[in-house]
């Protein structure tokens, strides 16, 4: 990993920090991608590699031609992509503004398609890598969790279809799918009508860290895996879909219910 270029999006906090302190300790290049640039520049101060910081709203396509260009300015190639930028949400459908949804289809999908396809061309000079950091909530839909999980399978879509078109080409694909994970995602996730939630509704204690989380992408990245799916629940869930669905449809649901202050409590 010295001196490879990578490129982090939502590197200001959570996995994304987490990613950029992991790629600090192999010297890599780093190019780090978030709407508060103020944080990323915070964060380059303690690092020791060389890096630079880019505002981006993943989910304005002129934005992620800036990042791009700039990366390739600065650094003449991209060797990794990881595509980390995301937000979440809580409610349910019929309590759900249909903007929330476009909105969580706009960080979440096209932040990653925008940023991959101007990237790809500079990744494919350099048999480099992409990754997308979905969710368990891309292999079985979450109640509560509509926008979300349906952009989380849009992105497995949309990698699986990335990674046929260059089975010959040397590109490296990576589908990295972390359980619940303790970080800042839930605080700021968004509810039915688009505020944010605020405080979160589970046990952040109980869940993997994100600089766990980190460091199997990157291992998996080193290894050129094809996914990765972290967590004993979040291996059991998706391996259950497959065999059990309608089983697992009254598992997630309980489980999801449990929550504090359920939506499902008023149903």
């Amino acid at each position: 990993m010295k001196n490879k270029v990578v490129i982090i999006t939502g590197a200001s906090s959570g996995i994304g920090l987490a990613l950029a302190q992991e790629f600090d300790k192999y010297n890599a290049k780093m190019v780090l991608a978030a709407r508060n640039v103020n944080k990323l520049e915070q964060l380059i101060k303690q690092m020791k590699s060389e890096a630079i910081a880019v505002k981006t709203d993943v989910s304005v396509e002129q934005d992620c031609i800036n990042l791009i260009d700039k990366t390739v300015a600065k650094f003449g190639q991209i060797d990794i992509l990881i595509n980390n930028a995301g937000i979440s949400m809580r409610s349910l459908l019929i309590d759900t503004d249909i903007a929330v949804i476009k909105r969580l289809m706009d960080v979440n999908f096209w932040g990653t398609v925008y940023c991959t396809k101007y990237a790809l061309p500079y990744l494919l000079k350099t048999k480099g890598s992409v990754t997308a950091v979905s969710s368990i909530a891309g292999f079985k839909g979450l109640p509560a969790r509509v926008g979300y999980s349906s952009s989380k399978f849009a992105i497995h879509g949309f990698l699986d279809v990335l990674r046929t078109e260059n089975l010959k080409t040397g590109l490296h694909v990576l589908l990295a799918a972390p359980g619940f994970t303790k970080s800042n995602i839930r605080n700021i996730a968004l509810k039915g009508d688009g505020s944010q939630q605020g405080e979160t509704p589970r046990d952040e204690d109980k869940m993997m860290t994100s600089e766990e989380v980190a460091l199997h992408i990157v291992k998996a990245i080193k290894k050129r895996k094809r996914e990765l799916i972290l967590t004993t629940q979040g291996k059991l869930t998706v391996f259950l879909n497959k065999f059990f669905p309608k089983m697992m449809d009254r598992m997630v649901y309980n489980h999801m219910a449990k929550e504090a202050d359920s939506p499902f409590t008023r149903a």
